[in-house]
């Protein structure tokens, strides 16, 4: 199979001590990729690990930097892209090559934004983890949009609207929200595996994140057009025996819990601070 003469994408990857999961996600990206086809850059961002060393492994471009953050990562990897469009991949996340070829159809179609759609592997994530992600799903079905799949894609004008990135809370959410329903896509055709939070504690703790991430959002100016998840949404689930009731109750019992977080996070000004999401680790 011949080289591309030019790399048709560019994938940036932030990594924050990635060193358990970067190879599965490059090997994954690149599994039919041609010789030069793709241009890829991994920032390992304030590493204790051999997430650079893996990566670099792997033949792709490393960028090393002292700071953590992953809105800072990602500028620092946008800036050593050679091509449009651009693929922002979570470390954490597998996209193969064919949904990346998707979605660059999509956007030579139009879209300005588009992401996969998300395939959750659950493999052991704990019972009650299961019954809040099942529930999840069929309240986000038709309606996730850019957040939540671990990956997205930027046309040339659509990176435009977005970068500088600012640093904030959710980059996904904000790159959501600068495109309207009919500039963004979500492709069919393009898969990713998420791996979602194992544990009651760490759906909490990411859900609290989730919150503080949209509040942010919403204080930038950056409103959500979709109407937020309610309880009369959850209730016509119920009814139509889409989600049981123990699966319901579950599901209210963490929006709560990550509610009291989210607040208390707030109130000894915490809600700003960046952490690594290490939940699906």
């Amino acid at each position: 199979m011949g080289a591309v003469a030019e790399p048709v994408v560019s994938v940036v990857i932030a990594a924050h001590n990635e060193e358990s999961v970067i190879a599965r996600c490059l090997r994954s990206l690149s599994v039919s990729a041609k010789p030069g086809e793709l241009d890829v850059i991994v920032v390992a961002n304030a590493c204790e690990d051999r997430t650079a060393q893996i990566a670099r492994a792997e033949r792709v471009r490393v960028v090393e930097t002292a700071v953590a953050g992953k809105a800072h990562a990602l500028g620092l990897g946008d800036a050593e892209c050679r091509a449009f469009p651009r693929l922002y991949l979570d470390a954490d996340v597998d996209l193969d090559t064919e949904s990346l070829r998707s979605m660059i159809k999509a956007i030579d179609r139009g879209a300005l934004a588009c992401s996969p759609v998300p395939d959750y592997d659950l493999a052991g994530v704990s019972g009650l983890a299961k019954r809040f992600h099942r529930v999840f799903e069929r309240l986000m079905a038709g309606r996730r949009g850019l957040s939540g799949t671990g990956a997205y894609m930027l046309s040339q004008e659509g990176h435009d609207r977005v970068f500088p990135l600012p640093v904030v809370i959710s980059d996904d959410g904000w790159v959501h929200r600068t495109f309207s329903a009919s500039e963004r896509q979500s492709v069919e055709g393009a898969r990713s595996v998420v791996r979602p939070a194992r544990t009651v504690r760490a759906v909490i703790r990411r859900r609290a994140r989730v919150r503080l991430g949209n509040q942010e959002l919403d204080r930038l100016g950056r409103k959500a057009e979709d109407p937020p998840l309610g309880v009369g949404m959850l209730g016509g689930l119920v009814r139509r025996r889409q989600v049981g009731p123990l699966d319901a109750v579950c599901f209210l019992t963490v929006l709560l819990a990550d509610k009291m977080v989210a607040r208390w996070r707030r109130s000894t000004g915490k809600d700003g601070t960046w952490s690594a999401d290490r939940g699906s680790r």
